[in-house]
């Protein structure tokens, strides 16, 4: 078949043989699952689950309370056959096991890792993409050989500025591959990891197994998972997750604004940044009763200076208590003891300042994106009895049958499901909040990526997905 001819037998194929991948992890892949039953499912498949902060209680996130985040399914990996190619702009071109990596000396450092569309389900008006919240943030301690030894090795030239990063998850269709390129400087410094340990343990599958790359500091999208292939190159990678996605508008634009892809820089260092993880959102709390106000604070490759807490809204403020706990790119614990008098809502706030005085800002600049939300953390709480009990996070079945109720209805679910759900589940629609713009948008960019859709059908589907 030419490249770039695909028919709708091909994509189904595409989908199938990507099942067949699954299946080649015997019971991997499901275990995958089932060990983060206790993460906010925002897409089954690909896997884009989320931590509740109320379980981030410690400086080290342990690896089934850390959040995941993938863009396509879940590869294969054969780690006896599986090899790291490293070519391009080097002397010496290397094809390295995995024991090869491991017998290489290595670092073990805590870095925060944080998804750049954390906090995006808050932008309004709404923006395409996974809703996260809050929780796609978590810190770990990550073993590996600095990914500078091993261009070393195999002798990087001069002309080198950019470094590709290929995962072995691939797209169905016409997707382009998840390929994403760091600035040479930026890997020089040493500090930039491929990592084949989490926490003390072999990486687990979700999180990249057999090899993942740390990039500390930079928003997550950096840190590829499955990671099966590192070029050396003198300019930076073409491909779209690079070119127009993980971008943010040169200066602020109004909320709404469509922004072309010539008016955005890349997006490099994460942004100061504090959630309260306790109490959770609801809580209720007893009148004089001791509490502790806490969370956690970061950004991205500057230290937390101070974190400050709001007991009433933002009319005063008070210095919490950092923790001993600290690295030079992971977060910080806060602390601040609290002794609630008067019942009544109240709504606790946090908002950190980093070294170089950048604070957390009252409301976050609206990017096309939904990237880099930092606005200050709120919780509310009531001191003398419970609040009403909030929705759910967790979707629906994303398998159940789609109710219709009218013929043409019955028309868009069944395009729906036959076009929409060969990649993924119907969760991650089902939480989109796009107006009638926004789904051309989505749909264009999935009609290129090989969805095959007349124009009567993308109106049919678009009028049912904003009714939705």
């Amino acid at each position: 078949m030419p490249v770039g001819s695909v028919t709708r037998r091909s994509f189904i194929d595409s989908a199938l043989r990507a099942g067949a991948g699954m299946s080649m992890l015997g019971g991997s892949a499901i275990a995958a699952l089932a060990d983060s039953s206790s993460l906010i499912v925002h897409s089954a498949r690909p896997q884009d689950l989320e931590t509740p902060v109320h379980l981030l209680t410690t400086w080290i996130t342990p690896n089934d309370a850390f959040y995941i985040r993938s863009h396509f399914y879940t590869p294969a990996i054969d780690a006896q056959t599986w090899q790291l190619p490293v070519d391009g702009d080097v002397a010496r071109p290397l094809a390295l096991t995995l024991d090869a990596i491991r017998r290489m000396p290595s670092r073990d450092v805590p870095v925060t890792l944080e998804c750049a569309g954390n906090g995006r389900g808050n932008y309004d008006p709404p923006v395409a993409g996974v809703q996260w919240r809050r929780g796609a943030v978590g810190n770990a301690r990550w073993t590996g050989v600095p990914l500078a030894d091993v261009l070393r090795k195999a002798g990087l030239e001069p002309s080198a500025k950019f470094i590709w990063i290929d995962g072995a998850d691939t797209g169905l269709g016409r997707a382009p591959d998840f390929i994403r390129s760091v600035p040479i400087d930026k890997v020089l410094r040493g500090d930039v990891l491929l990592a084949y340990a989490m926490n003390g343990e072999p990486l687990p599958l979700a999180h990249g197994f057999p090899l993942r790359v740390i990039v500390p500091g930079w928003e997550g999208a950096y840190c590829v998972k499955w990671v099966n292939h590192i070029t050396a190159s003198d300019h930076d990678h073409p491909g779209p997750f690079v070119s127009a996605s993980y971008r943010i508008p040169r200066r602020p634009v109004p909320p709404g604004s469509v922004v072309n892809a010539a008016d955005t820089v890349p997006i490099r260092g994460l942004v100061v940044k504090s959630i309260i993880t306790s109490p959770a959102d609801g809580a209720a709390l007893m009148p004089g009763q001791a509490a502790t106000i806490s969370g956690f604070a970061w950004s991205g490759e500057y230290a937390i200076r101070t974190v400050e807490v709001s007991i009433d809204g933002g009319r005063s403020w008070a210095f919490a208590r950092l923790g001993d706990d600290h690295a030079p790119h992971a977060w910080r614990q806060f602390t601040l003891p609290w002794r609630p008098r008067d019942p009544g809502s109240r709504v606790l706030l946090s908002r950190a300042t980093d070294v170089r005085g950048r604070r957390q800002p009252l409301a976050a600049d609206w990017n096309p994106g939904g990237y880099l939300f930092n606005a200050v953390d709120s919780v509310r709480v009531n001191v003398g009895e419970e609040l009403a009990a909030s929705p759910s996070h967790h979707p629906s079945d994303p398998y159940a049958p789609i109710a219709a109720v009218t013929p043409q209805d019955e028309a868009a679910a069944e395009l729906l499901k036959t076009r929409c759900t060969i990649c993924h589940a119907t969760d991650l629609i089902d939480a989109q909040r796009l107006d009638a713009n926004g789904w051309q948008r989505e749909l264009t960019k999935m009609t290129g990526w090989g969805a095959q859709l007349s124009p009567s059908e993308r109106d049919l589907l678009i009028d049912y997905l904003i009714r939705r």
